[in-house]
């Protein structure tokens, strides 16, 4: 078995460290040749303009239900020992923090993935909301925040097992949820005729949610055959290994590895590799102060709001959601709800403002101008 030999040769901690930089650099290309972004699906949705990019967040999340549970319907896969289901939950903590990381999600300009990967190619403004985004997570995990985290995550709870899966819940079970995620990709490849979207854009967006099912399914290969750590059955999450990475980078050597630490600068080189291949590499700053603090503003309300949630648009939106978690998918919905009204609230009436000063500007040209 690849896993034995590999335990064998590099270690058990270095395995599952090597397996998370591989799919995150699998999920990092595929992710930058998309334009994967949960952000500019809501804000299409909320126009109801037919661009593509909802069609493009459609193909990642309905591959990632398939396959996550065509491989739990073979036997290949097993997630009942997974965080998301197995341990206690809390639907305050999804709902508030949620709502909060759509917020942020919405003034960041793109949720934590996205981030990651517009950093990759030389933007500035990423790197540094992503920097903020990490502490502020490491701070809702052990830091200053953990304390409002913790009392915040008690408000209402749920018990671990049954009682946090829809698929039991609704009686559905996994050829349920199998035909669930079919239809939706129907949806998608149906609006991508429609709406004509690339190759990389339907292409890559699959290849984003086959990562999801594969981080699945690896770390579960690798839990099973592990003999002296724990390896914990996970997918793809940003808030988290986020704070994780942060952390590595300030302790002193010899931090213990695991998947998220490989997972985040596999995500990054996996996307500067795209945009040096496409030749999109490019510095971008910020463009005054008003700017920046709506940045950073964003980040905060996403690194609190993601560890509050247990996880971002990715972890709970996708990986979670795959696997039918009720606390994921109140996050997917209450991140959707919130960013769509933050998006109305603050960016169409910036737009607004901008229009009516461009329109005063021309009125006052236009009178300057007659005899």
């Amino acid at each position: 078995m690849l896993f034995e030999t590999l335990f064998a040769r590099v270690g058990e901690m270095w395995t599952i460290t090597l397996a998370g930089g591989v799919i995150g650099v699998l999920f990092g290309f595929f992710a930058h040749r998309s334009r994967f972004c949960m952000r500019s699906a809501v804000i299409e949705f909320a126009r109801g303009t037919r661009e593509g990019k909802l069609t493009v967040w459609l193909f990642t999340f309905s591959t990632a239900v398939i396959l996550t549970q065509a491989l739990v319907l073979t036997g290949a896969l097993d997630v009942s020992d997974a965080r998301q289901l197995a341990m206690r939950g809390s639907v305050s903590g999804a709902a508030i923090g949620g709502a909060l990381f759509g917020t942020g999600m919405i003034l960041a300009r793109g949720c934590a993935s996205r981030l990651l990967v517009l950093a990759a190619q030389g933007n500035l403004r990423a790197l540094l909301s992503g920097l903020v985004f990490a502490v502020t997570a490491q701070s809702a995990l052990s830091g200053l925040l953990s304390p409002a985290r913790a009392a915040i995550s008690g408000w209402w709870t749920v018990e671990g097992g049954s009682a946090r899966d829809l698929l039991v819940i609704t009686g559905w079970g996994h050829a349920g949820g199998l035909a669930f995620g079919a239809v939706w990709l129907a949806a998608a490849l149906f609006w991508a005729w429609r709406q004509r979207v690339r190759f990389w854009g339907w292409f890559g967006a699959i290849g984003v949610g086959v990562m999801v099912a594969v981080a699945w399914w690896a770390t579960y290969l690798v839990s099973r055959a592990a003999f002296d750590l724990v390896i914990p059955v996970q997918s793809l999450s940003f808030t988290g290994p986020a704070a994780d990475t942060l952390m590595l980078v300030l302790s002193p050597p010899g931090h213990a590895l695991k998947f998220d630490i490989g997972l985040v600068p596999g995500v990054a080189l996996g996307a500067f590799v795209s945009a040096l291949a496409w030749r999109e590499l490019k510095l971008e700053g910020f463009q005054g102060g008003q700017s920046m603090r709506r940045y950073i503003a964003g980040a905060v309300l996403m690194g609190f709001g993601g560890m509050l949630a247990g996880g971002c648009a990715v972890g709970a939106g996708v990986s979670g959601a795959a696997v039918f978690t009720v606390t994921s998918w109140v996050t997917l919905c209450t991140i959707w709800a919130s960013a769509t009204i933050t998006h109305w609230v603050v960016d169409r009436a910036q737009e607004r403002a901008a229009a009516q000063s461009a329109a005063r500007a021309a009125d006052a040209s236009s009178s300057y101008a007659s005899p």
